[in-house]
């Protein structure tokens, strides 16, 4: 009986308690070694979409599955999807979880630059 209460481990933390992880995760990204391996995955990237999906997001989601481990989430990408989702739902209940987890995705998603409004062809899209 005990196997089946199990899951129910992952994602029954409160809101104070995602808020506790969440906080460890971003600053287990600030910690030396992981700024150090986040900076060179990054320097591979290039600002390149689709090398930030392949040398960026696998670093940045082992630094999260170290963290997220102790508190029964599985130390797979499934883990971190399952952390993801539990964060996301508690942004709209908790300001504060939705400004850290907006700056936990700054540390490792791109920026996404708007074309300057007006500007270049004014608006039409060249051929």
């Amino acid at each position: 009986m005990a196997a089946s209460a199990q899951p129910a481990v992952l994602a029954a933390l409160s809101a104070e308690q995602a808020k506790a992880v969440l906080a460890e995760v971003i600053k287990a990204f600030g910690a030396p070694e992981n700024a150090q391996r986040m900076e060179e995955a990054r320097d591979n990237a290039c600002n390149d979409m689709g090398k930030m999906l392949q040398f960026l997001l696998p670093v940045a989601t082992q630094i999260q599955q170290d963290v997220i481990k102790a508190y029964g989430f599985t130390s797979d990408g499934e883990g971190v999807l399952k952390f993801a989702r539990l964060i996301k739902s508690y942004e709209s209940q908790d300001p504060e979880i939705a400004s850290m987890s907006g700056k936990l995705k700054a540390m490792f998603l791109p920026p996404m630059a708007l074309p300057p409004h007006g500007a270049g062809t004014g608006g039409v899209a060249a051929s």
